[in-house]
């Protein structure tokens, strides 16, 4: 019944709520812990880890009944963050194979991954399934994994075994599943009650029943049983997909208004983005972090460096100095980050290029100087469309990927003038004779012009109301000292008034 192209590996993690919780919470990991769900006061346990286990945790627990173990750490279920690392754990899957199914439910974790003709690219299933679990460990998550050519034989076995990883032997599969008890099946309540009656306990009880009494007394649901039980059980693949988002979420277990505190959560959060996105051969281009604030407010804020990087106390000192410019306004409920990947290519330099500053020094200096200057006063300029004077915007700075590549041409030899720019410009008084500049006055002395250029005239934005029009002369004037001044004059045609706005040295 299994066909000789296939091979399934099932990738099975237990107590997920509880996992789930605990991932982004490591320094609670050596301790027993218990996920408890259901409105106060009537909670009970739903989840718990395996220190847990052996002081008598069992699941449906109530509150009061937990009250009466000391050591015991007691968290509430959170959806966000089990929706999140689902999506983790499947992400990592798919990093060994393209087609993924999701089988998760109830409190565990089950996907199975379609791992035919991978041995060459990624050596043979159990070297596979090794590299599975160190993955998923990093992860923070404790997960076991079971091989075989039949999909249903390796979603049973993996329930039953306490194995971390087992191989099934093509051809041996009813073997292997015989001595794994009923409930490793999703058989209903009422089989279940049949096969009890019946003296049916495992799956090598099932499978030695004659297949047409079965289904006189039971119906088609037990030749499928059956052909689980041994391991026959042919099924159609249905590939998992979803789009590669970086995103974690935690929520917090008290609020907190200490940055100190939130930087401790979020050093784990960071961790996690860095281990999922190296996998993919890739690097954080920029991190949003969003904070759930008391009364329903949140604070967000973004924060991208000159590169891509995967450097963590980098990322975690530019969040730092990014939040302490711009505080939330209230206690944190809850953290999310979100992040973009971006390429790990290094910068190319030419031979004789000047050498570009560290990047984390870089983007660190750059992350000060905003917190005293502005977020819009840190960049690099951008000309905008227009002839407008200070037509330009400010944008992230960025490190290009390669070095532009301009014609060479032989340097021109000659005198060359500076050019200082004054903002704001200074206004002046002029002088006009026969509609020309003759003299003006500039920070408390008069000049005699000796040379005036212009005008030139420039206006537009003429569909709104910040029309402007402008006309700009240069001059060369000369005090009764001696002393000489190279500048360039501009006159606000609709306001009537002269500006100095270029010193030229």
């Amino acid at each position: 019944m299994n066909r000789a192209g296939e091979l399934y590996a099932c990738l099975y993690a237990k107590e997920f709520p509880a996992q789930a919780v605990l991932r982004l919470r490591p320094e609670m990991k050596e301790r027993p812990v218990v996920v408890i769900e259901g409105e106060p006061p009537l909670q009970t346990v739903c989840s718990f880890n395996a220190k847990a286990r052996y002081l008598g945790i069992v699941r449906g627990m109530t509150k009061v009944e937990l009250d009466t173990f000391s050591s015991l750490i007691v968290l509430p279920r959170s959806r966000t963050e089990e929706v999140s690392t689902h999506a983790v754990m499947l992400e990592c899957a798919g990093a060994f194979s393209p087609r993924v199914e999701d089988r998760s439910g109830g409190s565990a974790f089950l996907c199975m991954i379609d791992i035919a003709g991978t041995e060459k690219l990624l050596g043979p299933p159990e070297v596979l399934a090794r590299e599975l679990l160190r993955r998923v460990r990093a992860l923070g998550v404790s997960a076991s994994v079971a091989i075989s050519r039949n999909f249903y034989a390796a979603l049973s076995y993996v329930r039953g075994s306490s194995s971390r990883i087992s191989f099934i032997a093509p051809g041996n599969e009813g073997p292997a599943l015989a001595p794994l008890p009923l409930k490793v099946l999703d058989v209903s309540s009422q089989h279940a009650e049949t096969f009890a009656l019946w003296g049916i306990r495992t799956l090598a009880a099932l499978a030695a029943l004659p297949e047409k009494e079965l289904i006189a007394r039971i119906g088609q649901e037990g030749k499928r049983l059956r052909q689980l039980a041994r391991g026959e059980l042919p099924h159609h693949f249905v590939p998992y997909e979803a789009a590669f988002e970086l995103q974690e979420r935690m929520e917090l277990d008290t609020p907190v208004e200490e940055l100190e505190r939130l930087l401790f959560v979020v050093n784990v959060m960071l961790e996690q983005l860095i281990f999922r996105v190296m996998a993919r051969v890739l690097a954080l281009a920029s991190i949003t972090i969003t904070l759930s604030l008391e009364g329903n407010a949140t604070h967000a804020r973004t924060v991208r460096p000159a590169v891509p990087t995967n450097d963590r106390p980098l990322w975690l000192k530019l969040l730092q100095l990014d939040l302490e410019s711009h505080p939330p306004l209230a206690a944190i409920l809850a953290v999310t980050l979100t992040a973009e990947h971006g390429s790990t290519s290094k910068v190319q330099l030419g031979l004789f290029s000047p050498q570009l500053p560290e990047p984390m020094r870089l983007d660190v200096t750059l992350a000060r100087i905003r917190a005293l200057v502005g977020d819009g006063c840190v960049g690099s300029p951008v000309l905008r469309d227009t002839n407008q004077p200070d037509g330009f915007r400010v944008e992230p700075f960025k490190i290009p990927l390669a070095p532009s590549v301009h014609s060479s041409s032989p340097a021109t030899v000659g005198s060359s003038a500076a050019m200082r720019q004054l903002r704001p410009p200074e206004r002046t008084w002029i002088t006009l004779r026969d509609r020309q500049p003759a003299s003006f006055v500039f920070r408390d002395r008069k000049y005699e012009v000796e040379y005036a250029y212009g005008p030139w005239l420039a206006e537009g934005d003429w569909w709104n109301r910040q029309t402007w029009a402008l006309e700009q002369w240069d001059l060369i004037g000369r005090s009764s000292d001696g002393a000489m001044l190279c500048c360039c004059l501009v006159r606000d045609l609709k306001e009537q008034s002269w500006q100095v706005v270029t010193l030229y040295d």
